[in-house]
């Protein structure tokens, strides 16, 4: 391991979680912020699930264990307060290193440090005097317990003149705006995690043979993520081969692979934090069938349409508006649909074979942070801004659904950055060309 490099990305972290919570202290004006890591999960009996930290913790702490709070109270100057696990020489022989507050103070630029233990002692002295309080309202019920708690016990003090918070905000409503532009740090890593995506479905296309099964697949993918430093995939992966790509959300993962389906490969990776999200589908053979390429042209020209039309200015649905009326107009082409485009657009007809949006905000979360109306307005895009574009065709076998069209879904999902000009497509080295699919196709299966 590169130990210069590991110790620069963690001083970038700190550097970055102290101005950004700088910039939520000054949002607030007044009041004190209390943001919560998630917790450890169960999976059966005693066995944990692997433990991943909260998005909005992280992106105001850097810091990775469970157990942990973060506290600001807004002011001049600011203070910012970390209650963590303390030392424990004997559950870190079993589960491993913990900083303990003094050494988490030190290490990630907080003011002040606790055990979490005293959260609970602590925190109606914190919040008491202040006129509001921020927290993440309805995310967990055992945390909206104790933050009614915490409030009842200041209110118990009323008679000596100690006041609690009357206000009590939502705190993602400031992070989510923040999170929505992002830094050049956040945007390197975004490159890296698409790179790494990108490279594991040309492994998967490279990989795949007929009689194989869709957990082979998922398992290529998920040894091309680890390897380049994504430890995890960014959500569970879909592998879907023929007619179970027509399921959108399928994850059973667990079917065989036959000649002349395609395949719909729906994973990407996350690294430090940040997730990519590709959809690639290609032939489990050789080729694209007459048919098959005709859908996936659809696909390909309605996603190149809504592309197009991200740039700052445009409003967030201008790229959904332009894949609907590129996927109508190839519905009615391909008989699937009757009558004109604007018809079907108006009539929700074309919601029989796409039936989902074109996209959502990606960063720390796949389904990432922010508004997408302001207003009861569809937002503007801006340059730092980061979607998917994925638009799709499914055509499941039904009346009036012709026989060479059945059981053929197509999706095809790119992650695309806002920049000041137009926009940048970060997953670009997925191959998603007709050509240089059946190139790769061809020469996975000898032909």
């Amino acid at each position: 391991m590169n130990v210069d490099a590991s110790m620069s990305g963690l001083a970038a972290h700190i550097e970055r979680g102290r101005e950004r919570r700088a910039r939520l202290a000054a949002s607030m004006g007044a009041g004190v912020a209390i943001v919560p890591t998630a917790p450890e999960r169960v999976r059966n009996r005693d066995t944990h699930y692997a433990y991943r930290f909260d998005s909005y913790f992280y992106y105001l702490t850097g810091f990775t264990e469970p157990d942990a709070v973060l506290v600001i109270v807004a002011g001049d100057p600011a203070k910012h307060i970390l209650f963590c696990r303390d030392k424990d020489p004997e559950r870190e022989i079993w589960d491993g290193f913990r900083y303990g507050p003094p050494a988490a103070r030190e290490a990630f630029g907080f003011d002040e440090a606790y055990p979490v233990s005293e959260l609970d002692t602590r925190l109606p002295d914190l919040i008491a005097n202040q006129p509001a309080l921020y927290c993440m309202v309805g995310a967990e019920r055992d945390w909206d317990a104790r933050v009614v708690d915490w409030l009842n016990r200041v209110r118990a003090q009323a008679r000596g003149g100690v006041a609690a918070p009357t206000e009590l905000k939502e705190v993602r409503a400031l992070l989510d705006e923040m999170r929505l532009i992002k830094d050049a740090t956040e945007l390197a890593t975004m490159r890296q995690a698409a790179r790494i995506s990108a490279q594991a479905h040309r492994r998967a296309m490279r990989s795949t043979r007929p009689g194989l099964f869709e957990y082979q697949i998922e398992a290529e993918l998920t040894h091309e993520f680890m390897r380049h430093g994504a430890r995890a995939p960014a959500y569970t992966p879909i592998v879907a081969g023929g007619a179970n790509a027509c399921v959108l959300h399928y994850i059973a993962n667990d079917a065989p692979l036959r000649d002349g389906d395609l395949l719909l490969i729906d994973a990407a990776g996350e690294l430090d934090g940040y997730a990519a999200d590709i959809t690639r589908t290609f032939p489990v053979g050789a080729g694209f069938s007459a048919a098959q390429k005709d859908v996936y042209e659809l696909v390909l020209a309605a996603q190149a349409a809504a592309i197009g039309a991200v740039r700052p200015g445009a409003g967030w649905n201008d790229p959904h508006d332009c894949a609907v009326r590129v996927l109508a107009q190839g519905m009615i082409d391909l008989g699937l649909l009757a009558g004109s485009v604007d018809a079907a657009i108006e009539s929700g007809e074309f919601r029989k074979f796409y039936m989902h949006r074109t996209g959502h905000w990606l960063g720390l979360d796949v389904h990432d942070a922010g508004e997408y109306k302001r207003g009861g307005d569809w937002r503007k895009l801006e340059p730092g801004m980061v979607l998917t574009v994925e638009p799709g065709c499914y055509v499941r076998a039904g009346d009036g659904v012709p026989a060479a069209l059945a059981g053929i879904g197509v999706r095809i999902e790119d992650d695309v950055l806002v920049t000041a000009d137009g926009n940048e497509v970060l997953t670009a080295d997925a191959p998603k060309q007709l050509a240089e699919i059946e190139d790769l196709r061809r020469a996975a299966c000898g032909a």
